[in-house]
């Protein structure tokens, strides 16, 4: 891991183990979980609050104020709020994404729960992706959360993640290994 990687991995860490022990002792923590999605959503969907994020050219009064308007019309909990806010004074911002994924993974831990990641040539209907998270269940002994994509690159089947482990079913695998083959022998 690159050693800025891994700065911004340690500065997560530290924010999302304080704030996950202050929403636990205050019995907030599906609040912060809906602040988590909030705040996804809000780096996914807008260039602009990115730009917030990881411009070095706002200042820190900047980030504050820009920062602390957003959390109060993003509806955010107070404990959110005032985090985001701390981070844009010591200048830390550039690492929400660290911390929403980070935060996500200690609550989810907490409640006994794993997050796959899947991607799937086409999308999953209901009941097969009820089969997968059950089948998952049964692998792993925790609830099983999945968070579909879909990369119609695949051709077919499935890529499963979870954790530091990975399952791939898919054809584009099949086809490349079946490529290496054919070089070796010919």
């Amino acid at each position: 891991m690159s050693e800025p990687a891994s700065i911004s991995t340690g500065i997560a860490q530290r924010y999302a183990t304080a704030v996950f022990q202050l929403a636990k002792e205050a019995n907030t923590v599906k609040a912060v979980e809906a602040d988590l999605t909030a705040l996804q959503d809000a780096m996914s969907t807008s260039e602009d609050f990115r730009a917030l994020i990881h411009s070095p050219v706002y200042t820190r009064e900047q980030q504050g104020t820009a920062i602390t308007a957003i959390a109060k019309k993003m509806k955010l909990s107070p404990m959110m709020a005032n985090t985001v806010a701390l981070m844009a004074t010591k200048r830390r911002l550039f690492v929400l994404p660290q911390l929403v994924q980070t935060l996500r993974d200690i609550i989810a831990d907490d409640k006994g729960e794993v997050t796959a990641d899947v991607t799937s040539a086409k999308a999953l209907t209901k009941t097969q992706a009820d089969k997968l998270a059950a089948s998952l269940k049964k692998t792993t002994g925790k609830t099983v959360t999945l968070h579909q994509t879909v990369d119609e690159t695949l051709i077919g089947g499935l890529i499963v993640k979870v954790g530091s482990k990975m399952i791939d079913t898919s054809i584009r695998s099949k086809l490349n290994s079946l490529q290496n083959v054919m070089k070796e022998v010919g």
